[in-house]
């Protein structure tokens, strides 16, 4: 067995355990279900998704639906949530429909980007093996649980609390965020869609402000949710504000901004141009 494999064979159960420990963290003070809290269902329903979408990913040998299986998996989780959370409020339904909005959005866009690309060349490595493949819609699921687990755990607790000011100020930034990285993302396409801009980097729009405006939108989005959570966390549901720490954490220092800063600098890096993009517009929070 190649030393990659028994890796990732040591890194699944350990996958599943985090899943486990937030799964149960964030059910403390949350709704039953038959007894079973529905957070952890929820956390639960995101993994089988993946799992049963690896099978035929894997025996085609195809990434083409990942983005949209994980797309399908916040909405189906969260929904999951809200139907089977009794009384659920105001605060629920909101973050629920936000949650949702945004995965339709975000999924059509990426599952439509693969379509035109034909492939994902970030998947070449892993999908030869069953295991390490396996582990790429494992941690999407982790991924879906660790995202959602604000607006999840405030869907389904017990602790019930009306629309408040944290309602309002947590909407105003996830909309906030939400208009940017629909901004930015659409600015890009219609950027790569221009044949004159074929071997060229995007530096217009929101990208003369931001090397990823994208990116810093969909952080704010997050902030929004988790703030609308924030008055109906108690106990070890806290644990739920891990939601914004995690989406901030991954795109700043593992697979975001890391990644295509590194493809940038190998395709233009010594370019007058470009080395002076980079000199002058920030990484990711944009100048005003």
């Amino acid at each position: 067995m190649k030393t990659t494999d028994r890796n990732s064979l040591i890194a699944f159960p350990i996958l599943i355990l985090i899943g486990f420990l937030v799964a149960l963290a964030g059910s403390q003070g949350g709704a039953l279900i038959a007894g079973v809290p529905v957070f952890a269902l929820s956390v639960g329903l995101a993994f089988l998704i993946q799992w049963l979408a690896f099978i035929p990913a894997y025996v085609f040998q195809t990434e083409k639906f990942f983005d949209l299986t994980g797309s399908i998996t916040y909405i189906s989780v969260t929904i999951m949530a809200l139907v089977f959370s009794a009384g659920a409020d105001g605060r629920s339904i909101l973050l629920a429909a936000l949650v949702v909005i945004w995965a339709i959005r975000l999924g059509s866009f990426l599952f439509r980007r693969i379509q035109k690309a034909g492939n994902d060349d970030r998947f070449d490595e892993f999908k030869p093996s069953f295991i390490r493949f396996l582990n790429v819609w494992t941690i999407q699921g982790l991924w879906v649980t660790f995202t959602a687990a604000a607006a999840l755990v405030a869907i389904t607790t017990t602790n019930r609390k009306e629309l408040d000011v944290f309602a309002l100020l947590g909407f105003l930034v996830w909309a906030f965020g939400f208009i940017i990285e629909i901004a930015a993302d659409s600015q890009k396409s219609r950027f790569s869609a221009n044949p004159d801009n074929k071997g060229k980097f995007i530096q217009t729009g929101l990208w003369s402000r931001s090397r990823h405006p994208n990116y810093f939108g969909e952080i704010m989005l997050w902030v929004g949710i988790a703030i609308i959570a924030l008055p109906v966390l108690q106990g070890w549901q806290w644990v739920a504000l891990i939601s914004p720490i995690f989406v901030t954490l991954l795109i700043t220092r593992v697979s975001g901004v890391p990644m295509l800063e590194n493809k940038a600098d190998k395709k233009w890096g010594g370019q007058e141009d470009y080395e002076s993009y980079k000199k002058s517009t920030p990484v990711l929070i944009p100048r005003l």
